[in-house]
């Protein structure tokens, strides 16, 4: 597998909001300004998580923790469907020790700022290198795929596109939906200005929106969208469809998923979610101890069951009938070069794709 850093800067996001890093009084590894000395504000026997994943994917997880795996007397807070503009707007004295991120641009936003430490190599050596930072402030704890999902009543599989480029043929008018406020959305659209640059990133998204493609407020609704017929395919992750499988049952779920694949294709491109911690944290022991937690096996089997996942720990096998990674043949791309997220943003609503 070609190495793969999947880390989305949002420096520009930052700079918008005009905001500094914090540190612990030390100097930081961060690639922006100056750090500024950290402001205690946090409760040392609570460790507070703030989660860009939603209550229902991760609270029976973090159900399970407690004093067993943070310490004696430390309990766990956590805070769910976070942004990481929060933090940024709390600056020093936001009380999150941890930040589980949904999506690599989260972390990159965070680390990129200077918000996150580095983790210790108790952390970093669980994961497979091509999925922690090169400055170790994240290290991944899920991957998840894009795919396109499709209803085979209207689209027969000997009819699916190859790739993304094949979607803004005339023939897919109307008939394509999309999440274009959700983090998923924006990796995809960052990866296709990596591997195509800007000019060729924009050209797609022009004749993307040229075949009206159908807005919907998340993946979920999405998927729904396209089990009810609204619309032919829709551009989203893996796991929501093997998350509405598992709740309804696959006999009773007619729309199917469709992996895009190639080493330029950006519509196979493979995110994470990631856990990183603050600098500012008053505990860091017991962030890192649940960072570990995290990754252990229990865990990772939980992410691989009951979310769909693929776990990023060797030894675990998912119970849903994931393809192999090595055979996604994601593309080829070193996140580290892209400018930021911000200006992705900035693409797409030029484009009228973004609000």
């Amino acid at each position: 597998m070609n190495r793969t850093i999947l880390r989305l800067a949002a420096l520009g996001a930052v700079a918008a909001l005009g905001l500094t890093a914090c540190s612990s009084g030390e100097d930081t590894d961060s690639a922006s300004g100056d750090a500024v000395q950290c402001v205690g504000s946090g409760d040392p026997n609570t460790l507070t998580v703030y989660s860009g994943r939603t209550e229902k994917l991760v609270k029976p997880l973090f159900d399970r923790v407690d004093e067993s795996v943070l310490g004696p007397g430390v309990k766990l807070e956590a805070l769910y469907d976070q942004k990481p503009v929060k933090i940024l707007e709390e600056g020093p004295r936001s009380p999150a020790d941890v930040w589980f991120g949904q999506d690599a641009g989260e972390l990159g936003a965070l680390g990129e700022a200077g918000y996150l430490g580095e983790l210790p190599d108790s952390v970093v050596n669980l994961v497979p290198e091509e999925y922690v930072d090169p400055g170790k402030r994240w290290a991944a704890v899920t991957l998840r795929s894009r795919v396109l999902a499709y209803d085979p009543r209207q689209v027969p599989e000997a009819e699916l596109p190859t790739g993304i480029d094949a979607l803004v043929d005339e023939k897919w008018r109307g008939a394509i939906a999309y999440a274009p406020t959700n983090a998923s959305w924006k990796s995809f659209v960052t990866a296709l200005r990596v591997l195509r640059g800007e000019d060729g990133a924009r050209e797609w998204l022009e004749k993307f929106k040229a075949v009206e493609p159908v807005e919907f407020d998340g993946n979920n609704a999405l998927l729904t969208a396209v089990e009810q017929g609204q619309v032919k395919v829709g551009l989203t992750n893996h796991y929501y469809w093997f998350m509405k499988t598992a709740a309804e049952g696959a006999e009773n779920v007619q729309t199917r998923i469709h992996y895009f694949k190639g080493d330029t294709e950006p519509g196979a491109l493979v995110n994470i979610s990631a856990a990183g911690i603050l600098n500012c944290s008053d505990n860091k022991e017991a962030a890192v101890k649940l960072v570990e937690f995290l990754l252990a096996p229990d865990s990772q089997q939980y992410f691989a069951d009951q979310t769909g996942e693929y776990p990023v720990v060797a030894g675990v096998t998912p119970r849903h009938d994931l393809p192999p990674l090595a055979e996604l043949a994601q593309p080829a791309i070193d996140l580290n070069e892209l400018q930021s997220l911000a200006a992705t943003e900035e693409l797409l609503k030029d484009v009228g794709l973004l609000k």
